[in-house]
C-alpha cells in the first residue's frame, strides 16, 4: 500500500490559514471532530499547524465545535 503525500506539502503551502475554513472542514468529520493524520496522510509538521488553525476557527466561529 503506497503512502500517500501530504497534501500541504504536495501544494507547497507553508502555513495554513484559520481563516480558510473550507480548507479545514476537508479534514473534519461530519461531527466536526478532527480525522487522524494516519487517515488523512497529512504529516505530523502540518497535523500540528491544522490542530492550531482549527481551534483558532471554532474561537472566531468560523467552524463549528459541535456538529449535530
Amino acid at each position: 500500500m503506497k503512502k500517500e503525500q501530504c497534501y500541504f506539502s504536495a501544494n507547497n503551502v507553508k502555513q495554513i490559514d484559520y481563516k480558510d475554513s473550507e480548507i479545514l472542514k476537508k479534514f473534519l468529520n461530519p461531527h466536526a471532530r478532527m480525522i487522524a493524520g494516519k487517515r488523512t496522510g497529512i504529516c505530523a509538521k502540518h497535523q500540528r499547524q491544522l490542530a492550531q488553525a482549527v481551534k483558532r476557527a471554532r474561537f472566531m466561529a468560523l467552524l463549528p465545535f459541535v456538529a449535530k
